[in-house]
């Protein structure tokens, strides 16, 4: 230290001031400030007498050395004084319970309570309030099988085929008893490729765990909740096709799956560090070769045990994986029109039992449609269209429309008799779609003739040159017009006397005889 700033250290520290005070004024350092006052205190500090130049001077050959200046006197050290903030110690822990702030506490300290100091000397104050030890934490662990971790991180620099570079994604699912990892990269990070990456993994592993953890990045999860989060519905079905349960951890709380974290920082340090791959494909091929040689074979840091070693004996423990692969599908949501169908990648499904303009799920494969109400339930699947503007509506569900029910009608009009399905089929021959509606007609005169009598119309009127629906009903009409006249012919007449009917004498002398009593004579 250069002369003239130790002789104004040594000066401020006799006229008492404070370390920190002497720090700001000189800019050294309070751990010089306070060694150099402890060197002013000890007793082996040279007083600059000629004894003390003499061993030098004796020494170089110089017989009149120059004289040291004079040593300072010694200077005391000033003790530690209590904080003026001392005094309002259980105001001030007070306010720090409430989360304010050491400006704000300055504040009301001036103000309220006439407090005459610097706003330093609170924020230190409240600084050392606020101190407490370190956050301690509990060392998660695992039984073999049960929990998997997954996350995405960031890949090598890897060539487009534009030829610039970029960083793919970079997927990691980690299990948690043995460390055993599963890396791959990918340019999509979508939410069907996140649900083919996990596939992937189990299918590497040979087995499924009870549990995935994972955090609350949109592909996995739609909606974040720290009771009930909204899954992919891609990614949950695919779990539950492998008997898994996603288990999403807490936001902003990355230690729940500190595994998986470990997991991506040990693969981009060590593996992909200051690489470049020209295509995926070579990256991918690394990783393989990388987890097989080196990060498989290492001694897991904790369990100070080969990483290969815990995961032969994980393995039996993994969930068995089912025959067959997971189907994918994209599940979107459309609204029940007028007519009962719901418009898919420009053709239309029928969704009956599905209430009109009700919002049904569907879901859309490879090869077929399916469409689910509100809890999931397939109501209708129907195979996969692919020519625009194609209606999928069994014959059944439509409504009643003579101009495409021909068939029907004629079945309908044939179960009266012979004649009467051979006088449709005749009739629809000669005059087309336009002679529905006499066939329409002809089906309904059940409903005010006799079979019997319609099938005698019908092979009467196949007599005439061109067979009519008027005809027929000309015929029926007359016919039922004898039918009446004849009926009311056979019908018996009223008789005015007989041997069972009295003259209408006796009724007279009758109503008489009973007219000229009173009405209370016994």
């Amino acid at each position: 230290m250069k002369s003239h700033v130790r002789i104004t250290i040594a000066t401020l520290l006799q006229a008492g001031k404070g370390q920190r005070e002497i720090a700001r004024a000189t800019g050294v350092d309070r751990k010089t400030i306070r060694r150099y006052a402890r060197e002013a205190n000890s007793s082996g500090v040279a007083t600059g007498s000629e004894a003390a130049a003499a061993p030098c001077a004796q020494a170089y050959g110089v017989e009149n050395p120059p004289l040291r200046p004079p040593a300072l006197a010694p200077v005391s050290v000033p003790k530690a004084t209590p904080s003026a903030c001392e005094i309002h110690r259980e105001w001030i822990e007070q306010q720090v319970a409430l989360g304010r702030n050491a400006q704000s506490i300055y504040q009301d300290l001036v103000e309220q309570h006439g407090f005459a100091h610097r706003y330093n000397l609170v924020k230190r104050f409240v600084r050392a309030l606020k101190a407490r030890e370190p956050e301690r934490f509990d060392v998660l662990d695992c039984l073999a099988g049960e929990e998997a971790q997954v996350d995405y991180g960031q890949g090598a620099l890897t060539a487009l085929p534009s030829g610039k570079y970029r960083r793919p994604w970079l997927f990691v699912m980690t299990l948690k008893y043995s460390g055993k990892s599963f890396r791959k990269v990918a340019w999509k990070a979508d939410q069907q490729s996140w649900a083919r990456l996990h596939e992937e993994a189990f299918r590497t592993f040979g087995g499924s765990v009870q549990y995935v953890v994972l955090d609350n990045l949109k592909q996995g999860v739609i909606r974040a909740d720290l009771y009930e989060p909204a899954l992919n519905p891609v990614y949950a079905a695919m779990l539950a096709h492998y008997g898994a349960v996603a288990d999403v951890a807490r936001v902003a709380d990355p230690n729940r799956k500190g595994t998986v974290e470990s997991a991506i920082q040990h693969t981009q340090s060590t593996a992909l560090k200051g690489r470049k791959f020209e295509s995926i494909e070579d990256q991918n091929a690394w990783l393989a070769h990388w987890e097989e040689r080196w990060a498989a074979p290492r001694i897991h840091g904790r369990k100070k045990r080969q990483v290969l070693q815990l995961f032969a004996e994980e393995k039996p423990a993994l969930k068995p994986l089912p025959a067959e692969r997971f189907r994918y599908f994209k599940q979107e949501t459309r609204t029940v029109d007028d007519s009962g169908l719901v418009q898919v990648l420009q053709s239309y499904y029928a969704a009956a039992p599905a209430p009109l303009f009700s919002e049904a799920t569907v879901r859309i494969y490879d090869h077929d449609i399916e469409i689910l109400d509100a809890a999931g339930r397939v109501l209708r699947r129907h195979p996969r269209s692919g020519k625009p503007g194609h209606f999928e509506l069994p014959d059944a569900e439509r409504i009643f429309n003579p101009s495409r029910e021909t068939a029907r009608i004629l079945g309908k009009v044939s179960k009266i008799g012979p004649h009467s399905g051979k006088l449709a089929r005749e009739i629809f021959a000669r005059l087309g779609r336009p002679g529905q509606k006499a066939i329409y007609g002809m089906s309904n005169l059940p409903r005010r003739y006799a079979r019997e009598d319609i099938e005698k119309a019908c092979e009467r009127v196949l007599t005439l040159s061109r067979p009519s629906y008027q005809a027929l009903k000309r015929v029926l009409e007359h016919s039922a017009a004898q039918q009446a006249a004849r009926a009311a012919a056979e019908q018996p007449s009223l008789q005015q006397s007989g041997a069972y009917i009295r003259a209408i004498e006796e009724y007279r002398d009758f109503f008489e005889q009973h007219a000229a009593h009173p009405a209370n004579d016994p």
